[in-house]
């Protein structure tokens, strides 16, 4: 069986709506690629028909995945999370005890990581190292440059 995929509800709206725009704007445009390489003449030594059906190809292919990674997605409510611990999607704000800098994350699924906007993988070295701790607990995270010391300043959703 395949592995379940979590994610938000946003997250799973943006995979939907990718995968309607790859059917409905992508595969409509590709087979006009197609259509205009073909009347063209000697499909043999057409290379504009060559990249379009490869183009098809890569879209097809594409077009699966996203598929597959809808069906086995499951979506996570974050309503009824509570802040005593560190869950997936609480946000989390850290103090390094190395040099007092503090930092505030969420802790989401893999496929809506994005450190730019604070939003780090459950998966990550440092979520692995908060989850299950509570506000106040001091916390070692082994990463790769070494081990930090963090301090769990508050927990909220």
């Amino acid at each position: 069986m395949s592995e379940v995929l979590y994610v938000t509800e946003d997250g799973l709206q943006k995979l939907k709506e990718e995968l309607n725009q790859l059917r409905t704007v992508e595969r409509p445009m590709i087979s006009r690629l197609i259509a205009d390489a073909r009347d063209k003449g000697d499909l043999s030594e057409n290379a504009e028909y060559a990249a379009a059906k490869e183009a098809q190809g890569l879209l097809e292919m594409k077009i699966s995945k996203l598929d597959d990674i809808i069906a086995r997605s499951r979506v996570i409510d974050g309503s009824k999370n509570d802040t005593s611990t560190v869950r997936i999607l609480n946000k989390v704000k850290i103090r390094n005890k190395a040099n007092n800098t503090i930092m505030e994350y969420q802790l989401v699924p893999e496929s809506e990581a994005n450190l730019k906007i604070g939003k780090i993988a459950v998966s990550s070295p440092i979520a692995q190292g908060l989850i299950g701790k509570k506000v106040g607990e001091i916390v070692q995270v082994k990463v790769p440059s070494g081990v930090i010391s963090f301090e769990i300043i508050s927990i909220s959703m």
